[in-house]
This record gives structure tokens, C-alpha cells and sequence, in this order.
């Protein structure tokens, strides 16, 4: 029975549609493996079980009437606890909104149940969003599942550990300097970080107003493609074109900056890349050596936008109740306290010039995506890092704040395996409202290795480790 719960978006959809399973016997199955699970991953902070029963039911009753509103008909999907939900309480994370009950539904949410997707659960983040590791003290860790003594990436750790974990068949992340991209890479999953504002912030509590991006955290490219179709703008939409097929990638330029992006990488982790880039070629593209100026000082001004728009919304509540907030977040928002308005108008300026920097680089070498590393090491051993020191991990760990900075689209695909068994990801970038180049890429390359069978693998890994505890 494990088996049907790493199954991609479109087979389940299929067996819904087919009447071969419906969408109460499925939840039901579903909830009865988080409960086997958790709280040893403790990916959800709140699973939804009696409400997803009730949608399950209505839905089931659609497609015995012959009405299927979209693939995600029927199909469960774990939501990240920084999205309001009508009725419910959206905990952002932290204690401070433990009791806030939802008067609305995020608009991202509000798609996906309007396309039929079951809400099974809300999942466990870092608090607020800021950090890269999902280690809350509120909540608790959640816990990789590859090793549960390492962390699984952040800040929507949770929303990754409940794919790869076969605990929801695909789920909703935030992203504002590579808090979908790096925990789906830590867990061996696709993860991908739309254009900026193609997906509605709408009801969702920010971090830095921005940068931030959602999308979708998912098992296969394909099915983030079938999620982004429905939580994506309807208009900007008609202007993409998220379908395209491709049999090769003849023609396409990838570029690549060793200068930076494969910068404090050990050897191993080195060779995984070149083999990515090697398969790549192999599939037609040709790869592209370039040089890109200006990535440190277009880092800090990442550091510098995302504290102080933190620190702005924080500002009020924090200067009343610091004492609410974990150790790490009071040193962010302290940091986030002391940046002037002429630093913050200067790292805006920077940005914007980089971007066109950027674009330049890609017109003169030609190059139609980026190439890097999404993790640059393998996932760390939870408490192993200070809250003090905590702010630099999402540098440390991955190569992901620049994509939210320029506010073009990655994606994030699994490409490996340290010899210790952890996942390793590549991210593609390319340019506004490209994601039908990096969809049909990454789909290329996917299916020219087939990661997704090692996430079945480890189940039985998982599992018996879980049952000797």
C-alpha cells in the first residue's frame, strides 16, 4: 500500500478519475500514515483530519456526478501554517498567533480548494519564516527524513518533509531567499519558486514584502507544473506557456558562474554538479562558462531588504513582547532594527542595477537559464548551529537568495546522493515568466535519471527506523 503514496499528482488524479480510489478512502489512508509518522518527522503543526474528510466527502459526490474540477480533484495537499485559513488558526510558526483564528482564506488556498484540492494539514515552518532550518521552539523540529537527526531545510521544512515523506502528494511553501528551493533539495524533492507576484501573497503573513514568492513543493516537475496552473495569476497565465514540450534540449544555453555559485562546495558535492551538467549536455544543451559581477554586494543587499522589511512589520509587537519570539528571531529582528534608510534606499538602487547586469551577462554569453547548486553542503545536524550565528545559514547552506532577489523564477531539482544517503538539488534560473523553459528542463533531466524512485526507497528506510525508536 506504501507505494500509492509516492505517486505523482497525475497517476492519483487518474485513479480518482477512474473511480479506482476516491478521495475519502485516499484521505483516510493518508491521515493514517501521517499518524504513523508523526510526531517522530513532525512536519504538521496542525493536520486538518476531520475537514478534510468533510471535502473528501463533497468531492467524492462531484466525481460520481461526473464532475472533476481540475487534476488536483480529490487529491490531498499539505499547506505551509503561514496561510490564513477560514476558521482555523494560522500560527505563522509562532506563539504569538497560537489562538489567531482565520476570518478568510489566503487566496492561494482558496485556488486550490476552488480547483479540488483536499487541505489535509498545515505544515511546520520556521518561525515567521526566518530561518533556513526549521527548527522551531515552539513547535518543535521537524526532522529530515533521509536522517532524522538532521535538519530538513527552511523555512518551509515542513511543507517538504510531508512530500518526500509520502504524507501529502504535494504542498504550498514560501519562498525569500530559498525557503522552498533548499528544504526541497535537502529532502529530494522539486521545489519551485515562481516570478514574483505570478502567485498572490494575498493572506499570506509576510516576511519581506518584496521578496517574497509562493509556489509549489512537489514529486515530480510535472507536478508542479499541474499545481502552478492553479495557484498562478489567471491573467499573467495566458501570457505563459507552462506547456512546453520538448524531446531534447537542442538549442538551449546554460550558464554557469563557478566563481561564486560553486564556491565552498566539497569535492563530492562538486562531482554531483559536473554530472548534472554532464546529463545535461547529453540531453542537448550546451553549457556556458560566464562570470557575473557584483554577486557579494548584491548579497548584502538581499540581507539588508529582507531584515528591514522584517523588522517593519515586526516592529510594533516586538519592541512591546521581544521576549515571545525565539532566541534567533529576536537576533534577526535586533539586526533588522539597526538598518538606516539610507542603507535600505541604496541596497533597492543595487538591486535594480544588478538585475540589469544580469541581464546584460545572459544577452552577451547568450544564455537562456542559469545553472548552480541549490545546497552547497549536505543538510547539518539539528542544534548544531547558535541562534546567534543562524542568520548566515541560508548562505551556508545553499546558493538560493539571489533568485529572490532578482525575482525570477528557479526550480529546484534533485540530481544525487552524498555518500552519507542526503539529497542534493540543482536550481535552474531563468527569466520573468519563464517557467515553461525551466518546467520542461527540469522534466527532461528528471526523467533521464528518475530521483523519484529513491524517495520510495526510503521508506522502508525510514519506517524501520521510526519502529526501533
Amino acid at each position: 500500500m506504501n507505494e500509492l503514496f509516492f505517486k505523482d499528482i497525475h497517476t492519483v488524479s487518474g485513479l480518482l478519475k477512474n473511480h479506482e480510489i476516491s478521495p475519502v478512502e485516499l484521505t483516510k489512508q493518508l491521515l493514517e500514515r501521517i499518524n504513523d509518522l508523526e510526531p517522530d518527522l513532525n512536519a504538521y503543526i496542525a493536520v486538518l483530519g476531520e475537514d478534510a474528510i468533510k471535502q473528501a466527502k463533497n468531492l467524492e459526490k462531484e466525481i460520481i456526478n461526473g464532475n472533476i474540477r481540475s487534476p488536483l480533484h480529490g487529491v490531498p495537499i499539505a499547506i505551509k501554517d503561514i496561510f490564513e485559513t477560514k476558521g482555523r488558526i494560522t500560527t505563522s510558526g509562532s506563539k504569538i498567533f497560537e489562538h489567531s483564528i482565520s476570518n478568510r482564506d489566503a487566496d492561494v488556498v482558496k485556488l486550490l480548494q476552488d480547483a479540488g484540492a483536499i487541505i489535509i494539514g498545515k505544515t511546520n515552518l520556521h518561525e515567521f519564516a526566518m530561518g533556513a532550518t526549521t527548527e522551531n521552539p515552539h513547535y518543535g523540529p521537524t526532522r529530515n527524513p533521509w536522517n532524522l537527526e538532521k535538519i530538513p531545510g527552511g523555512s518551509s521544512g515542513g511543507s517538504a518533509v510531508a512530500v518526500a515523506a509520502g504524507m501529502a502528494f504535494g504542498a504550498v511553501g514560501t519562498d525569500t531567499g530559498g525557503s522552498i528551493r533548499l528544504p526541497a533539495a535537502l529532502c529530494g524533492i522539486v521545489g519551485l519558486k515562481p516570478t514574483y507576484d505570478l502567485v498572490s501573497t494575498k493572506g499570506c503573513t509576510p516576511l519581506s514584502w518584496t521578496l517574497d514568492h509562493i509556489g509549489p513543493m512537489t514529486r515530480t516537475v510535472a507536478d508542479s507544473r499541474i499545481m502552478l496552473n492553479i495557484m498562478a495569476d489567471s491573467r499573467k497565465l495566458k501570457m505563459m506557456d507552462l506547456e512546453m514540450n520538448r524531446n531534447d534540449l537542442k538549442g538551449i544555453r546554460i550558464g554557469v558562474c563557478e566563481e561564486y555559485f560553486f564556491d565552498s562546495m566539497d569535492q563530492e558535492m562538486k562531482n554531483i554538479m559536473k554530472q548534472s551538467l554532464k546529463k545535461l549536455t547529453e540531453l542537448g544543451a550546451e553549457v556556458v562558462d560566464m562570470s557575473l559581477s557584483g554577486i557579494e554586494d548584491a548579497l548584502e543587499a538581499h540581507k539588508i531588504i529582507s531584515k528591514s522589511e522584517a523588522y517593519t512589520f515586526h516592529e510594533g509587537f516586538f519592541k512591546k513582547n521581544p521576549e515571545m519570539y525565539g532566541k534567533d528571531i529576536q537576533f534577526r529582528l535586533n539586526s533588522g532594527s539597526e538598518v538606516t534608510a539610507s542603507q535600505y534606499i541604496n541596497a533597492y538602487r543595487y538591486r535594480n542595477k544588478f538585475i540589469q547586469s544580469l541581464l546584460d551577462s545572459m544577452e552577451e554569453y547568450k544564455c537562456d537559464v542559469l545553472f548552480s547548486p541549490t545546497n552547497s553542503i549536505p543538510a547539518f545536524d539539528i542544534g548544531s548551529v547558535s541562534p546567534e550565528d543562524s542568520i548566515h545559514n541560508i548562505f551556508k547552506l545553499g546558493k538560493t537568495p539571489i533568485g529572490n532577489l532578482l525575482g525570477w523564477p528557479v526550480i529546484s531539482v534533485p540530481c544525487g546522493f552524498t555518500a552519507e544517503n542526503l539529497p542534493v538539488g540543482f536550481q535552474l534560473i531563468g527569466k520573468n515568466y519563464d517557467e515553461g523553459l525551466l518546467l520542461s528542463i527540469g522534466e527532461l533531466y528528471e526523467q533521464s535519471e528518475n530521483w523519484i524512485s529513491y524517495l520510495e526507497k526510503n521508506d522502508t528506510y525510514l519506517l524501520g527506523k521510526m519502529l526501533n525508536n
